[in-house]
């Protein structure tokens, strides 16, 4: 490793995307590439934050590990993503309980809550720079008016995997995310999030202060996986190994492409607008993280007085710039007291999902493991991968059996993209005709409410001159019997009535 400390340059913008998060990267080493044969106990394959787990859990347990990157450590989607850190997974309770049955799936819970408390732990005890370990929470809103429904998510959460959230209510929520399109929201205590590229430069520092060797600018040409030790390909040396860990995820490519094309590779796309000042506070008042969707659109959290908003998904790698006009018109949208923001940083990133929409968790081959398909699952499941396939080379641990059932199927390559394409647009557009239907429904309301004042004006009118007899006649609106469904006129009929009859 070279001496040389930097901070963010123009190479590095160009290695990571033009993100707030390489603006503001904490000083990093520089690491040279492989020039020379090596024999270990465990090569790793990729130098995001599931390959960076792996290794510095294997040398904290005496092993020797190499970490072989092609570009830079952290430069894809671990580097640049909006830094989410929450319990469970990307993929529901429910259908997590349909697959493998409910032991399993508390198991898996407790599985995803340990990687948590990992990356909490890890920002602790290394003091890594620059982290920035943010807590409030997570809310996870609805635009639709639908109590019931998340009161009974929030309990079924709570009761069958113990997990610490509440229920919002609408004004509650509005109160901190001050916008009509939302209503309720689940809240995830315990979640934070961090500066996602920082905290994968602390851990590569800290997996080689535990003797990792970390190699840049080193892509795996080929494997040789047969034997008891495994040969690894560069284009300047070899490593020789009784373990290859592949955490490459989709940029796996030709080096095992049967394995790369169980992932669909999709894109997502973030932007930092400019500091906004004290007009933030206008629109947001939650110091968490925000998601009003489970899938693209929209994921969001401050960093400062900065909004960092991310949306949008494609099946290929698009112009940042492009996708950044249409996230300042879904700001614009549950913000318009912000106006038209500006955009200081506009960035993609690539991630792997698997069709099960679960991570890819254990070992191929006698001697070859995957981590990998991490999309949408937030940063806890990388920290979980990397332990669970330390724990088993080092200690035999069979826990990553747990993630037998969500197994390496084909992501149906062009059609299983143009699949994911098109469910993605199914499911945003379902999302706004359903966000509509809940706004008008919200206006008819009002409507009535204006229409029910009215009435119960001219009535009163006529109460005031005298009209006993109106008020013993007036019928009541049935359902205004329950306090919930009440309107204006039949509150006030059965006021005047409980006034008659006390004298």
């Amino acid at each position: 490793m070279s001496d040389k400390s930097v901070t963010a340059d123009a190479g590095d913008f160009a290695v990571y995307g033009s993100s707030y998060f390489a603006a503001s990267m904490a000083a990093h080493a520089e690491r040279p590439a492989l020039n020379l044969d090596l024999d270990v106990d465990v090569c790793v394959i990729g130098g995001g934050l599931a390959g960076l787990t792996t290794a510095r859990e294997i040398a904290r347990r005496g092993w020797s590990v190499v970490l072989l990157e092609g570009r830079r450590v952290a430069w894809n989607a671990s580097g640049r993503n909006t830094g989410f850190v929450l319990p469970g997974y990307g993929q529901t309770p429910q259908a997590i309980i349909a697959r493998v049955g409910l032991e399993r799936a508390k198991i898996l819970w407790s599985l995803a809550l340990a990687g948590f408390g990992y990356v909490r732990d890890t920002i602790a005890e290394t003091g890594m720079p620059g982290a920035e370990l943010t807590e409030g929470g997570w809310l996870m809103v609805s635009k639709a008016d639908r109590a019931d429904d998340v009161r009974e998510e929030a309990r079924f959460l709570r009761t069958t995997f113990g997990a610490d959230v509440a229920m919002w209510p609408t004004l509650k929520v509005r109160a901190h995310l001050k916008t009509p399109s939302y209503f309720q929201a689940i809240h995830f205590r315990e979640a934070f999030h961090i500066h996602p590229l920082n905290y994968a430069l602390g851990l590569a520092k800290s997996a080689e202060e535990a003797g990792v060797r970390i190699f840049e600018q080193t892509p795996a040409l080929s494997i040789d996986p047969v034997g008891v030790r495994k040969r690894v390909v560069t284009p300047k040396a070899r490593v020789r190994s009784a373990h290859v860990v592949l955490a490459g995820n989709v940029h796996l490519g030709d080096l095992l492409p049967g394995i790369s094309r169980t992932l669909v590779p999709v894109t997502t796309y973030v932007a930092a607008t400019a500091p906004l000042g004290e007009k933030i506070g206008e629109a947001i008042a939650f110091a968490g993280s925000v998601s009003d969707t489970n899938w693209a659109d929209n994921h969001y959290r401050l960093a400062g007085d900065r909004l960092i908003w991310s949306g949008r998904m494609t099946v290929h790698e698009s112009s940042p710039a492009r996708y950044a006009k249409r996230l300042q018109r879904d700001i614009a949208r549950v913000f318009p007291q912000l106006g038209e923001v500006e955009f200081e940083y506009a960035w993609r990133g690539t991630l792997g999902n698997a069709v099960h929409r679960m991570p890819q968790i254990g070992e191929i081959q006698p001697g070859l493991w995957i981590a990998s398909g991490f999309g949408g699952h937030g940063l806890n499941t990388t920290a979980m991968a990397g332990n669970l396939i330390a724990r088993a080379i080092v200690e035999d641990s069979k826990t990553w059996r747990h993630f037998e059932p969500f197994e390496m199927v084909w992501a149906g390559g062009s059609l299983g993209r143009a699949v994911a394409k098109i469910g993605y647009l199914t499911v945003a557009t379902r999302e706004r005709v359903t966000a509509r239907l809940a706004q008008r429904q919200v206006r008819l309301r009002k409507q009535k409410s204006v229409v029910d004042e009215r009435q119960a004006e001219k009535l009163w009118g006529r109460l005031q001159n005298g009209g006993d007899a109106e008020v013993a006649a007036a019928p009541v609106d049935a359902e205004a019997e329950q306090p919930a469904q009440d309107n204006t006129v039949s509150k006030l009929l059965r006021k005047m009535r409980r006034k008659k009859s006390t004298g």
